[in-house]
C-alpha cells in the first residue's frame, strides 16, 4: 500500500473504533467527536499533502515500488537530509509548527530503530528482526502513531520500583509462550486514540535500574488492543469556528493518559523486554535521539517563523513600527529565528554516516537548539502579548462582524492604520490564540517539556560535552607565563 491519503487515514481510524474517553464519556467515533473532528481533518491534510506534492514529500520504497512517505526514508547523503526536512517542513507550514507531534516525528523514530537491527539483538535476535519488520511495515502502510515515554507523576524522587504503588506505571506482569501482558499506566500520548498505532518507547532522558526492569520494555500495538484505553485531557477546540479560533479549532493535538489493563503483546511486536540497560541507551546508540531532533528543529524553524509573522504583522497593522522597542522585540525573535536556522544548518553539513549506515546530522547542533529553543519560545509568545497588548482582548468575533446591527461599526472602530476592522480582528485573534488561550498556554507548556525537563536536560548536555579542549586552551595560555628564559619571581 503507498501513502495514504486523508480519506484512508481517517477511514481507518473511525473503523478501528479505538478506546478513547475524554469528558467522561467514551468516544464512539473519534473522527466526528467535537473534541477530535477538526484535528483528525488537519492530520487528514497532512496526508493529502502528500500527494498534492509528491516530488517533495514522497519518495520510492526501496522493498516494493511504491510511492511511501519521504519522513520514513533512511537517509544514506547529506542531499537525503535536506530532502527529508524540506518535506518536514511542508507539514510544518500547513500547520504554522503548531503540531507537534505530526507523524513525520514518529517516523524518523522508528526508521532509527528499525535500521539498528543489531542493537536491539543484542537481547534476542528475534527483537532486531521485529524492529526491522516494524519499520517496513509502518512505512509500507503508512501507519500514524503516537507514543508514550514517562510514567504517571506519583513520587518523582523515586525510580518505579521503590513506589508506595509499585503496580500503577506500566510493567510486564506476565511473559508467556506468545509474548507479553502488560499493565498500569503511561504518560502522555499526544494524539493518543486518533492514530492507528502506539509505540511504547523507553525515557530519552530518565535512566533505570536493574531493580526497574518489569518497567523497561519497548512495542508497538494498535491502538484498538483489548484492555487499551486513552483518557484525554479537557478538549481546548471549544466548538468555535476558525476565524475566531483560528489555531485551536484545527490544531488541539490531544494529550492522553494510556491505561494498559492486561494488555498482550505478542512477541512478534515487541522489541525491549525487561532490560533496563538495553533501554537507557536505545535512544542514543540507535540516534534515534538525532534524528527525532532534526525533525524537531526543523519544525520549530517553522514555527518562529510563523509566530514572526504573526508579529511583523501586528506591527504594520498598527503602525508601531517607528518605536525603538518594537524593533528591538521583533529584532530578538529574528535572531532567534537565525539561531535555529545556523544550527539546523550545521547539523546537515556535519552530517556523517553511521554505523547502521544512515547519514545522521552532527548531533552537537541540534542538542544545542533542543536546549535552548524551549526557553527562547517562551519569550517569542511574550513578545506576541507585549505588542499586542489590549488589542489581544478587544477582539469581537466573526458573528459581531456579521450582525446587521453592529457589523459596520466593530469593522469602523476597530481598523488598525494600514487594514480594516475585520481583517486587524482576525489578526488579533490569531495572535491571541498563540498566547492567551488555553491553546496557546498548553503550546508554551509543551515547548518547554518537549524533549524533558529543562535542567535534566541541560545537566545531560554539561556532561556529554567535550570540555578538555576549552581547558587546554587555558592551560597552554598560563603555561607560556612559565617559560624558562623568564623565571618566576616569588617573594
Amino acid at each position: 500500500m503507498p501513502a495514504r491519503t486523508g480519506e484512508q487515514y481517517i477511514e481507518g481510524i473511525k473503523k478501528a473504533k479505538n478506546n478513547v474517553w475524554i469528558h467522561g464519556e467514551k468516544v464512539e467515533d473519534v473522527t466526528e467527536h467535537p473534541a477530535f473532528r477538526n484535528v483528525v481533518r488537519s492530520v487528514a491534510n497532512l496526508f493529502d499533502l502528500q500527494h498534492k506534492k509528491p516530488e517533495k514529500m514522497l519518495y520510492t520504497s526501496p522493498t516494493t515500488g511504491e510511492k511511501v512517505g519521504l519522513s520514513f526514508i533512511a537517509p544514506k547523503t547529506k542531499e537525503d537530509l535536506v530532502r527529508r526536512r524540506e518535506m518536514m517542513s511542508e507539514w510544518a507550514r500547513f500547520t504554522g509548527g503548531m503540531m507537534g507531534r505530526s507523524p513525520d516525528y514518529l517516523n524518523t523514530s522508528v526508521m532509527s530503530f528499525g535500521t539498528a537491527e543489531e542493537f536491539f539483538a543484542q537481547a534476542d535476535p528475534m527483537f532486531g528482526e521485529n524492529a526491522r519488520k516494524y519499520y517496513e511495515y509502518v512505512r509500507e502502510n503508512d501507519i500514524s502513531l503516537t507514543h508514550t515515554l514517562i510514567h504517571p507523576q506519583v513520587n518523582r524522587s523515586k525510580s518505579q520500583s521503590e513506589q508506595k504503588d509499585p503496580t500503577v506505571s506500566a510493567r510486564i506482569v506476565e511473559k508467556n509462550k506468545d509474548g507479553i501482558v502488560v499493565k498500569g499506566a503511561r504518560l502522555l500520548a499526544t494524539l493518543g486514540g486518533i492514530t492507528d498505532e502506539i509505540v511504547v518507547f523507553p525515557s530519552t532522558l530518565n535512566k533505570a535500574s536493574v531493580q526497574d526492569d518489569p518497567y523497561s520494555m519497548a512495542f508497538a500495538i494498535p491502538n484498538n488492543t483489548p484492555g487499551l484505553k486513552f483518557v484525554c485531557r479537557e478538549s481546548f477546540d471549544t466548538g468555535r469556528n476558525q476565524w475566531d479560533h483560528p489555531l485551536s479549532a484545527r490544531f488541539d493535538e490531544s494529550d492522553a493518559i494510556v491505561i494498559f489493563e492486561d494488555v498482550f503483546v505478542p512477541w512478534e511486536r515487541v522489541f525491549v523486554c525487561g532490560n533496563s540497560e538495553i533501554c537507557n541507551r536505545t535512544y542514543v546508540e540507535t540516534n534515534a535521539i538525532v534524528h527525532s531532533a532534526h525533525q524537531v528543529v526543523a519544525k520549530n524553524v517553522v514555527k518562529t517563523e510563523f509566530v514572526l509573522g504573526v508579529i511583523l504583522s501586528i506591527i504594520d497593522a498598527i503602525g508601531i513600527d517607528k518605536f525603538q522597542h518594537v524593533k528591538e522585540k521583533a529584532s530578538e525573535v529574528m535572531i532567534i529565528l537565525e539561531t535555529m536556522k545556523s544550527h539546523l544548518f550545521r547539523a546537515e553539513q556535519n552530517a556523517s554516516i553511521d554505523k547502521y549506515g544512515n547519514m545522521t546530522p552532527d548531533f552537537l547542533p541540534l542538542n544545542t537548539a533542543r536546549n535552548w529553543f524551549p526557553k527562547m519560545y517562551q519569550r517569542v509568545v511574550e513578545i506576541v502579548r507585549i505588542l499586542g497588548a489590549s488589542g489581544l482582548m478587544g477582539t469581537p468575533t466573526q458573528a459581531d462582524f456579521e450582525n446587521e446591527e453592529v457589523g459596520q461599526l466593530v469593522d469602523r472602530y476597530m481598523q488598525g492604520a494600514n487594514i480594516n476592522g475585520y481583517d486587524r480582528v482576525q489578526l488579533f485573534r490569531l495572535a491571541w490564540d498563540i498566547s492567551l488561550s488555553a491553546f496557546g498556554g498548553r503550546q508554551a507548556l509543551y515547548e518547554y517539556y518537549f524533549f524533558g525537563d529543562p535542567v535534566r536536560m541541560s545537566n545531560v548536555f554539561y556532561d556529554l560535552y567535550n570540555k578538555e579542549p576549552y581547558k587546554e586552551m587555558v592551560q597552554e595560555f598560563l603555561n607560556r607565563a612559565k617559560s624558562p628564559d623568564k623565571p618566576i619571581v616569588t617573594k
